[in-house]
């Protein structure tokens, strides 16, 4: 079985969006597509300075992409142009299909330390609130489906240990012989891992040849095939060639995410929120924003993982 290796690294820019939040973008726009289809987007958010991230990302339409956001400190208020709302708290995932088109807001607050809930649930600092959001993209025939929200809690999300110092989270995808809290996101069939390695460990995950692919590095550093250093705050994208990836520690630990998907090799046309495959999609969609009419009166669906 032959290992993927890296062909290109993401180390990313501090940029701010939403209404002021202070974020990396590790990735994201039209030119990195080429390379990452069907991943867009990733921003790495959130900081222990609560003024870099309370005023958050207000309203806003999406239309054409998953989003996919994984608390890893803090929480997340989350609310859409239902009614619907919810908190993302550390450890817990929501994953988004715009599909057709869907107005929300997410506002990043610190964990309440005194509420003796939210404080059992405290992975930071007392002021921070961090995450990781990925934008996945959607093939044509799909992407003005009926919106779905899919809410996965931390301890439903099925968690391994490979037996040489590697523990694994599977959010999406397969594992060995586990499946994740998301058994399948369509035709782009993505694989999303949470990696935890210890000093002197071991891991190595299948990928399907052809499969772009990449890791984020959260904390620590590693190396990966051909003895490729990874460090904290890179994204390094794999290969197409190649049907695996392997990464292993000396004298550090590291964590990481891993995520892989099929490329959907089809044009887009991609404008802030917004993601269609031409121009005239992209008009549209805008032209409905202006009317008044870009919600297509399909109830989003909400799914509880179990």
């Amino acid at each position: 079985m032959s290992e993927k290796w890296v062909e290109t690294e993401f180390k990313g820019d501090y940029t701010i969006d939403g209404a002021g939040v202070r974020l990396r973008r590790i990735f994201g726009g039209p030119q990195t597509y080429l390379l990452t289809d069907p991943f867009l987007l990733l921003d790495h958010f959130g900081s222990d300075k609560p003024e870099e991230y309370l005023s958050g990302f207000p309203w806003h339409p999406h239309r054409g992409i998953e989003t996919v956001t994984y608390q890893l400190e803090g929480k997340t208020e989350h609310e859409d142009s239902e009614g619907n709302k919810g908190v993302i708290f550390p450890g817990d995932v929501q994953w988004m299909t715009a599909g057709s088109g869907i107005f929300h807001q997410e506002m990043p607050k610190p964990i309440n330390l005194k509420n003796p809930n939210e404080m059992l649930l405290n992975t930071g600092m007392p002021n921070s609130a961090v995450g990781i959001q990925l934008w996945v993209n959607i093939p044509r025939k799909i992407k003005m489906s009926n919106p779905v929200y899919r809410y996965i809690l931390s301890k439903r999300i099925p968690a391994v240990e490979n037996g040489k110092g590697a523990y694994i989270k599977i959010i999406s995808g397969r594992f060995l012989a586990d499946s994740g809290a998301i058994k399948s996101t369509g035709e782009t069939d993505v694989t999303y891992l949470d990696i935890r390695m210890k000093e002197e460990s071991d891991f190595s995950v299948d990928i399907t040849e052809g499969n772009t692919s990449f890791l984020y590095v959260i904390s620590g550093s590693g190396e990966t095939s051909g003895s490729k250093k990874i460090v904290r705050g890179t994204a390094y994208l794999f290969s197409h060639s190649g049907s695996s990836v392997h990464v292993k520690t000396s004298d550090s630990t590291i964590r990481f995410i891993l995520v892989s998907g099929k490329p959907l090799r089809e044009s887009i046309a991609w404008y802030g929120p917004i993601v269609m495959n031409t121009n005239e999609e992209l008009q549209v969609a805008f032209s409905e924003l202006d009317k008044g009419n870009f919600i297509k009166n399909k109830k989003p669906i909400f799914e509880d993982v179990d």
